[in-house]
Formats: structure tokens, C-alpha cells, sequence
């Protein structure tokens, strides 16, 4: 399905080839840093180095508009060529992009090194700057080739831009509730975006990927609901979160991803980690509207079902897809990933068991798991970065351009 055909030429240093290729490296290297400076910060205490951002409010942005994004950005860029067949961002422009992202992630950091640093001004500026040239980036291709198929996709990124933008007037004072629409609007967005990417390519890859022949199950009608409901659910948590709509949303939503990942299952996956991950991650999703559906009516911590969306929904389901998209676009075998991508899941299933489920478990220790939690999130994608970086870097293992 993203099987792209690469540029017959190319002048441009490999890691310029395709948007795959420094947007996955960056969004690993970042995950890294942030999740690093996030546990300094919290638990450990011995760091504070933003001046201008709250360092959770920083470090929810950046989870979002920066990590999250980043991995969209270098997915999209890849998956529009394919889709479309015309050539998306490369060299000096590719690069001029990723300098963009890459220059949001570092002003806010300008205080682990002045004390003074850098206006929130000219952070604002790179990063909706960014945005604003991704747009155009992923959608002239898909416009040019008239695919009104994907057309969506140039609405969510215009969607993320705007949740960005209210989060910025917010920071500024300008927009009162600025903050929290912007970065729910964009966590929010992100999980639709999840859910609809994965019914494309979860059944896509699983049929083709176990080895044996299946035809899975997927019922139109719920294709058509899924969407429809994401779209009262983010209207509901954003007017009034946790109100009697958003819970009965959430409970219906749980169910149908539900049955969805039940259609979706065959034996074989379990023995394909670039397979099972993908599922997990999906069910997660699933896991996400429960524990919202439980805060609502239980009282539980909502973070828990934030923390389930973002671990699993993005964090495990991007995870997943960085390993297998860079696999199949440097020339290598989809069927025969590393064998660090195994840890690589299972601790990142980890940081999602730890930050989610143990805290409900054992709650006098919240600190503790959380710890443990960025521990094994680091991990993680530290393993990604071992493993994968050589391979963003340099041309593809068969010697085609791309």
C-alpha cells in the first residue's frame, strides 16, 4: 500500500531521498531528549530549564505538535507519493522543512544553556511556519492527482495547524482557553488520524503479512460510524470534557474498535512483531475510551485515559509503523525486521502498562511507575535510534534511488 516508487535521480544526500527519512530519525532522536528532560523534570526534580512554558504544558506540546507531528510529517510524505504517484519534498526544500520542525523542538531548550534564552515568539513562529509549509508539502501532489480519497488528510493537517495556533494565542494570552483547546484539538486529531490510517493498513498488512491466506472482516457500516463518532467525541471533550455526550460516545467507540480488532485477528499475527504491534497498539486505542468512560463514571484519574491514547495510540501505533515504513523504503526485508524490534515493543507496551494500569493497581507509588514509565520509553526508542538511524542515513540496501 506505501510501497513507494522512488525518484530515478537524485543529488541529494540520502537522509534528503524522501521525508521518511529525517523526520522518522528526528522524531526518535526527540522522543529521546524530551522524554529525558520530561523525567528530570518529573520525577526527579532537578531540572527545570523552560522559562516561558510550564513544563508540563511543554512537555503535553511537544508530545503532540512535536513528536507526534514529526512522525505524520515523514509517514505522509512518503505515503502521498505513493498514493498520488508525483514526487513529494526533497532535497533543499525537504530539508529546509525538517530545519523548521527541527528549530521549534531546540528554542524552547535555549534555557538549559542561558538563562535569558529565546523568545516564545520565535518558537511560535518556526513551528507554525512549519506546519503551515507541510500543508502544501502533502496536499498539491494530492490535489494535482485528484485524489478525493485523500483529500481528508489535507483536512486534518489544516486541523493540527489551527489546534497549534490556538495553543500559541494561549501561551500569549490572547485566547483565555487557548491552551487546553489547542492541545486537545491536536491530541484528539492525532487519534483520529491514527484510527484512520490503521483501518487502512492494519487489515492491508495483516492479510499479506501471516503468511497464509485470510480475508479478514470489516463491515462497511462501521467505517462509516467510526469517523462520525471521532467527530462528536472531539466536539464533546473540547465544549465540555467529560459530560454525559463524550461518555456515551466513548463507550460506543470502545465498542466498535472492539469489534473491529475481532474481525481483524488471525493466529499468524502474533508470530509477525511488525504485526502484532500494530494490533496492540489499535486495542490500546479501545483501552483509551474505556478508561474515559471509567473517569467519568468511576472518578479515576482522565489522565489515564490520556495516557492510554498517547502510549498506545501514538506512541506504540508510530513506533510501530516508523519500524516497518523504514524497513520497506531503504531496500530491506519487510518480513525480516532486527530483532531489537521486539524489545523495542515490549518496552514500549511497558511504559503504556506502567503509566496506564499498575498506577490503578498501586497507587501509593504513582511517582515510582511513572519514573519507570519514561525509563522504558527512553528505552525504547534509544533501541530505534541504534538499529534504524544507520539505515535513515544511508542509501537503500538494494541500491535503488530513494
Amino acid at each position: 500500500m506505501i510501497e513507494i516508487q522512488e525518484p530515478q535521480s537524485s543529488h541529494s544526500p540520502a537522509w534528503l531521498n524522501l521525508g521518511f527519512r529525517p523526520f522518522f530519525m528526528g522524531a526518535a532522536l526527540f522522543a529521546v531528549l524530551s522524554m529525558s528532560i520530561w523525567a528530570a523534570i518529573f520525577p526527579l526534580q532537578i531540572l527545570s530549564p523552560l522559562n516561558e512554558l510550564a513544563p508540563t504544558v511543554w512537555h503535553a506540546h511537544e508530545m503532540i505538535y512535536g513528536y507526534a507531528v514529526a512522525v505524520i510529517a515523514g509517514f505522509l510524505l512518503a505515503a502521498v507519493k505513493n498514493w498520488t504517484g508525483l514526487q513529494t519534498l526533497r532535497g533543499t526544500l525537504l530539508f529546509l522543512l525538517f530545519f523548521l520542525w527541527l528549530t521549534a523542538r531546540l528554542l524552547p531548550l535555549a534555557g538549559l544553556f542561558s538563562e535569558a534564552g529565546l523568545s516564545l515568539q520565535w518558537t511560535a513562529f518556526a513551528d507554525l511556519l512549519f506546519m503551515a509549509m507541510l500543508i502544501p508539502a502533502v496536499a498539491v501532489p494530492i490535489i494535482r492527482a485528484k485524489s478525493q480519497r485523500n483529500l481528508v488528510v489535507i483536512a486534518i493537517l489544516a486541523l493540527l495547524l489551527i489546534g497549534n495556533g490556538l495553543f500559541y494565542l494561549g501561551v500569549f494570552g490572547i485566547l483565555a482557553d487557548g491552551i487546553r483547546l489547542g492541545l486537545y484539538l491536536g491530541f484528539y486529531i492525532i487519534i483520529a488520524l491514527v484510527l484512520m490510517m490503521g483501518r487502512r493498513v492494519i487489515p492491508f498488512f495483516t492479510e499479506r503479512g501471516v503468511g497464509y491466506s485470510v480475508t479478514l472482516t470489516n463491515y462497511a457500516w462501521l467505517d462509516k460510524a467510526v469517523p462520525f463518532l471521532m467527530i462528536a467525541f472531539i466536539a464533546a471533550e473540547l465544549v465540555a470534557p467529560g459530560n454525559l455526550m463524550t461518555t456515551m460516545v466513548a463507550a460506543v467507540l470502545m465498542g466498535l474498535l472492539g469489534l473491529r480488532l475481532v474481525g481483524w485477528h488471525t493466529k499468524g499475527i502474533w508470530r509477525k512483531p511488525l504485526l502484532w504491534v500494530l494490533h496492540i497498539a489499535y486495542g490500546l486505542v479501545a483501552v483509551g475510551f474505556a478508561l474515559n468512560v471509567a473517569a467519568a463514571l468511576t472518578g479515576i484519574s482522565p489522565f489515564l485515559a490520556v495516557h492510554a491514547f498517547a502510549l498506545g495510540g501514538i506512541g506504540l501505533m508510530t513506533l510501530g509503523m516508523m519500524a516497518r515504513v523504514s524497513l520497506g523504503h531503504t531496500g530491506r526485508d519487510i518480513f525480516a525486521p532486527p530483532s531489537a524490534v521486539i524489545w523495542m515493543f515490549l518496552l514500549l507496551i511497558g511504559a503504556a502498562v506502567l503509566r496506564v494500569f499498575v498506577p490503578l493497581l498501586v497507587p501509593a507509588y504513582y511517582t515510582l511507575w511513572v519514573g519507570l514509565s519514561q525509563l522504558s520509553w527512553i528505552l525504547a526508542f534509544a533501541l530505534f535510534t541504534l538499529f534504524y538511524i544507520p539505515m535513515l542515513v544511508t542509501p537503500r540496501a538494494d541500491g535503488q534511488p530513494g
